[in-house]
C-alpha cells in the first residue's frame, strides 16, 4: 500500500484509483462494507481509502475530549489488511476546510486525485459547513465524469454500526459489543515508553503505552491478547492490562499498562498492539500494597481462563 499525505503532489501511479471516503475511525464492519463495495466497482483501477489528517473533529475542536480510536498508523495498518493500495491522507487544513462541496469535487476528486470512482456512506457529509451530502456527489459525479455508489448503513443486533455506538460500548466497559461492531477487537496500538517501574517491584512488570489522543475505554482492568509487532520478541501472548491513572499512586496521566503471561524480556520502544478482550474490573486503590497484588494474582488468573477460550 503507498500512503499518499499530499494529494497536491502526487504521482501519475497513484492517480485514478477507485476510492472509498470517510474518517475511517475504528475500520469497523460498516468500512469494511463500503471497502467491499468499492472493490466491486473498481473495474481494475487501484483499491483506494480518501481520508483526512488531522480527523476534522480535531480541527474543528482541539480542545475538546479525545475520541479517537485508532490513530492514524494503526488505521493504515488495518486499511493494507483489507487490500487498500492507496491510502490519501488528506491534510485537513483552513484550506481544504474552506472547500464548499462543489469545489471539493472538482478540486480534489477530479484535479488531484483523478479518482474512477468514489463510494461514500449514505450520511456522508463534505464541503464547508458539511454542505454537501452524499446525492449532491452524485450530482457532482454525474457533471464531472466520476462514478458515485451510496452505501447504505450497516446494523449489527438492530443497532447501526458507528464510531459513536463503539464509543459508547468501550467507555461502558463492553469490548465485546465493540469487537462486533468492528469486526476484530478493540486495539490499543503505539511504542513501549517508559513508566515508574513499579510492576517490576510488584513482581508484575508491565509494558507501558500512551492512550493520549485516544477515546479512553472505561478505566480497569482488561484480559487483553497482545501482539510484539517487532524485534526479537515478535509475536502473539495473552496478558492483563490496566487503563486509567493509576489511583493506588497519587494522580497520574492515563494510561495503559500490560503484563504478558509467561514472558521475560526488553520491550522499551517496541511497538505493541494490545487488543481488549474483556473488562474485568474497575480502578481500585487498595488499604496496602499486599492486598493490591492478591487482587492482581486473582485478575491474572481470571484473564487466563477467559483468554483459554478465545
Amino acid at each position: 500500500m503507498r500512503i499518499i499525505r499530499d494529494p497536491a503532489f502526487i504521482a501519475p501511479d497513484d492517480r485514478g484509483a477507485a476510492a472509498a471516503i470517510g474518517n475511517f475511525d475504528g475500520v469497523h464492519l460498516g468500512h469494511q462494507a463500503v471497502l467491499d463495495l468499492t472493490k466491486s466497482v473498481a473495474g481494475g483501477a487501484p483499491l483506494g481509502v480518501l481520508t483526512f489528517e488531522p480527523h476534522p473533529r480535531e480541527y474543528f475542536a482541539p480542545d475538546a475530549p479525545p475520541f479517537r480510536l485508532m490513530n492514524a498508523a494503526a488505521k493504515a495498518n488495518r486499511l493494507e489488511k483489507l487490500g487498500v493500495q492507496r491510502l490519501y491522507e488528506a491534510p485537513f487544513n483552513d484550506a481544504l476546510a474552506a472547500l464548499t462541496p462543489r469545489q471539493f469535487a472538482k478540486t480534489v476528486i477530479v484535479d488531484m486525485l483523478a479518482l474512477t470512482h468514489v463510494v461514500v456512506g449514505e450520511d456522508f457529509c463534505f464541503g464547508k459547513d458539511r454542505a454537501g451530502d452524499a446525492e449532491s456527489l452524485k450530482a457532482f459525479g454525474a457533471e464531472f465524469g466520476f462514478g458515485v455508489t451510496i452505501a447504505p448503513m450497516l446494523e449489527t443486533g438492530g443497532i447501526a454500526v458507528s464510531s459513536t455506538a463503539i464509543r459508547a460500548a468501550l467507555s461502558d466497559g463492553r469490548p465485546r459489543d465493540a469487537a462486533t461492531m468492528l469486526g476484530h477487537w478493540h486495539r490499543i496500538d503505539g511504542p513501549v515508553i517508559q513508566g515508574d517501574q513499579r510492576g517490576r517491584d510488584l513482581g508484575y512488570p508491565t509494558a507501558n503505552m500512551s492512550i493520549d489522543g485516544l477515546h479512553p475505554p472505561k478505566f480497569g482492568v482488561y484480559a487483553v491478547k497482545v501482539d510484539v509487532l517487532e524485534g526479537p520478541h515478535k509475536g502473539s501472548y495473552d496478558g492483563a492490562a490496566s487503563i486509567g491513572v493509576r489511583p493506588m499512586f497519587g494522580v497520574n496521566t492515563p494510561n495503559c499498562e500490560t503484563y504478558l503471561f509467561d514472558f521475560a524480556g526488553d520491550l522499551y520502544g517496541t511497538q505493541l498492539s494490545v487488543a481488549l478482550v474483556d473488562y474485568l474490573r474497575g480502578e481500585e486503590k487498595f488499604d496496602s500494597l499486599d492486598a493490591l497484588i492478591t487482587q492482581m494474582d486473582a485478575d491474572c488468573a481470571r484473564a487466563r481462563d477467559i483468554l483459554a477460550d478465545v
